[in-house]
């Protein structure tokens, strides 16, 4: 514990010109009669710390006693310090681990490239999850993500319907989407294909420990390629039916915001010339009436349902009960 709080200590005098005992104290955690008496150990151990007195001292390394990260321009730098997503490391538990990486590479930069990490804070934030929506990372998650960094073979229980099934698995990546976690891996026995796993809905994991057994890393496997084919995939697959609608100029626009976003452009790419109106007709691919229902209703006036005849008489039922309660 001590050794970890004193490397912590040179990183943050090497990071910093100066540092007082308060700030050096608040930074570790301990008091400010531990900081002196770390400050000496490592002054007998060779590492040069130098106590200022007075209102504006502090502690200082002299000597140049640094290690540098040379080559970096400031662009690079900053995009170093944006490859961290806060959030989903401490919900992987790689928290500490990306805060001492941070604090590394600030120390060994140039003096010049030293507020890299703040202003790229300040330039870009990352907001994974879904509005008006709680995030909760699976209970489950820092195990399953210590494997898929170990390449270590987990054997986990899900929920699949109202039963609960049992793989051994080889964990390939993790995918943060909309603040829900999933794992890409495949059965261990016979490498079959690559499958997609929400773990929130694993109900228990057996991930080993540093000696289990791992598994040899198909190292063609691109988790960013893969991810975006079976997102592509599962958003054409869930589409199994159709109607056909009238959108007005200001529908079109509105129309990819409503529903799948693809599936509004193909179809008003295959739909033909608007009308004298400049009303355009469209074959749009669905999830069902009733998803279609709720998303077609956001456009208001500026769509029209023209089949099936139950979606349109159900549009038609809210335009009159709308008319009622506004008729005043």
């Amino acid at each position: 514990m001590r050794a970890a709080r004193l490397i912590k200590m040179v990183l943050l005098l090497q990071a910093r010109s100066s540092m007082t005992a308060a700030e050096l104290a608040r930074e570790l955690e301990v008091s400010e009669r531990t900081v002196t008496r770390d400050a000496q150990a490592l002054s007998e151990a060779g590492v040069p710390v130098y106590a200022d007195r007075g209102r504006a001292g502090g502690y200082r390394l002299i000597g140049g006693y640094r290690t540098r990260l040379t080559g970096l321009a400031r662009s690079e730098a900053e995009a170093l310090f944006l490859s961290g997503v806060p959030g989903a490391l401490r919900e992987m538990g790689l928290e500490d681990a990306a805060s001492a990486a941070r604090l590394k590479v600030s120390a060994a930069l140039m003096p010049s490239l030293r507020d890299a990490s703040r202003t790229a804070a300040q330039r870009f934030h990352l907001d994974a999850p879904n509005w008006f929506r709680e995030p909760k990372a699976p209970e489950l998650l820092p195990a399953v993500a210590d494997a898929v960094w170990d390449d270590r073979r987990i054997v986990a229980r899900y929920r699949r319907g109202e039963t609960e099934v049992e793989r051994e698995l080889e964990p390939y990546g993790l995918v943060l989407k909309a603040g829900v976690w999933y794992l890409c891996a495949r059965v261990a026995a016979g490498h079959g294909p690559y499958r997609v796993y929400r773990i929130d809905r694993f109900t228990a994991v057996d991930a080993g420990d540093e000696r289990s057994e791992r598994f040899e890393r198909d190292e063609e496997f691109d988790l960013p390629g893969f991810w975006e084919e079976r997102a592509e995939q599962f958003a054409r697959s869930i589409l199994r039916a159709e109607v056909v609608v009238r959108v007005s100029p200001t529908g079109v626009r509105g129309l990819p915001y409503a529903v799948d976003p693809q599936s509004a452009r193909e179809a008003l790419e295959a739909a033909g010339a608007p009308d004298g109106d400049g009303w355009v007709t469209l074959t749009l691919p669905v999830e069902s009436e009733e998803v279609a229902h709720t998303q077609l209703a956001s456009l208001g006036p500026e769509v029209e349902v023209l089949a099936p005849e139950a979606l349109r008489e159900r549009f038609a039922s809210d335009a009159i009960r709308l008319a009622a309660l506004y008729r005043s």
